[in-house]
């Protein structure tokens, strides 16, 4: 297990070295991104032996980093910031995130013709917290590597749009400063590029925006428990139908690691944890969720991805257009 937890790490560092440099960092990328990047590339070298003798430490990351990272993820919010709004900000982060998962759904699989995995996986990572959402539901779902690799290369494209476009709208939309932060952090994809275009407005959007992306994060569990459940139920899924198991399996598919997120997000409620402990165990979880992000790119292959085509992109912008009108929208009734 070993050689496949320390290929990680490798790639974990140069993820974090890259994300770090000069021009780069300003841009809000996440060292996720140049993880994936990297394992792509490595997983994708003539380096058949060394990959597959990495295998069992790559799918401890991708099973138990992964979920580890996302449990610790909730250290980053307390209950305090999702009411801190009032009742509307959850209201309509529901909104949007329904919206965005039911709409992408039907148009990826039956306009655009797409398998299920990519779909979901696009969807999710546009509706609800960008690459984390797309690993969490990864890891539910147990998508092929591929799927999961496209969709967050969506997120990453039209979030980093996201982030330089929302600025430039803020003085022709006619919203106050605190409004538009609701804006940002109802329908930016990423938490990062959520602080990077608040920031970019102002002290008021900033704080807004980030509360109000937190209580979207924080939905990521309901959407999680809700799909382990309806995903295993589905007519199409292999073996459910022709074994007959499909109800039955879908009754103990609990994603344990989402209600780890909700009791770590209880803690930080109302633990006062010391400074170094907690950003240490902020740190855990990053570096967790970069390794797994590593391991799944070196379990990607070209061959796949290319098989995938542009609909997954075609989807994203489609969902990135809902985002900011509908968004938009949502968000001058709802809260202005």
């Amino acid at each position: 297990m070993w050689q496949g937890l320390a290929l990680c790490a490798l790639l974990t560092l140069a993820g974090q070295a890259i994300s770090r440099l000069p021009g780069i960092a300003d841009a809000g990328v996440s060292p996720l991104v140049f993880a994936l990047l990297l394992g792509i590339v490595v997983g994708n070298l003539p380096l058949k032996r060394t990959v597959e003798g990495a295998q069992p430490g790559l799918a401890f990351a991708t099973r138990w980093l992964l979920r580890g990272g996302i449990v610790l993820f909730g250290l980053s919010l307390t209950f305090a910031q999702v009411v801190g709004l009032g009742p509307k900000v959850l209201l309509l982060d529901a909104l949007i995130i329904t919206a965005v998962l039911l709409v992408g759904y039907q148009i990826g699989t039956r306009v655009l013709g797409m398998d299920r995995e990519t779909t979901l996986l696009t969807s999710a990572g546009s509706a609800i917290c960008g690459a984390a959402a797309v690993l969490a539901t990864e890891s539910t779902i147990r998508s092929k590597p591929a799927a999961a690799s496209m969709a967050v290369a969506t997120v990453v494209l039209f979030g980093s749009l996201a982030m330089l476009t929302y600025p430039l709208l803020y003085p022709w939309l006619g919203m106050d400063e605190g409004l538009f932060g609701v804006y940002i952090g109802a329908t930016v994809h990423e938490v990062a590029q959520v602080v990077a275009a608040g920031d970019a407005v102002g002290p008021d959007a900033l704080a807004n925006a980030v509360i109000v992306k937190l209580v979207r994060v924080m939905l990521l569990v309901p959407f999680l428990l809700v799909v382990g459940q309806w995903w295993l139920r589905q007519p199409t899924q292999e073996g459910a139908e022709a074994s007959g198991q499909g109800a039955h399996k879908a009754k103990l598919v609990i994603p344990w690691f989402a209600l780890g997120f909700i009791a770590m997000v209880g803690v930080n409620s109302v633990v006062t944890l010391p400074a170094p402990l907690h950003s240490g165990l902020v740190l855990a979880g990053q570096i967790a969720l970069t390794m797994a992000m590593a391991a799944l790119g070196i379990n990607t292959r070209m061959s796949r991805l290319k098989a995938l085509g542009v609909k997954p992109f075609l989807l994203a912008l489609i969902l990135f257009v809902l985002l900011v009108v509908g968004g938009g929208v949502a968000s001058a009734l709802l809260m202005g």
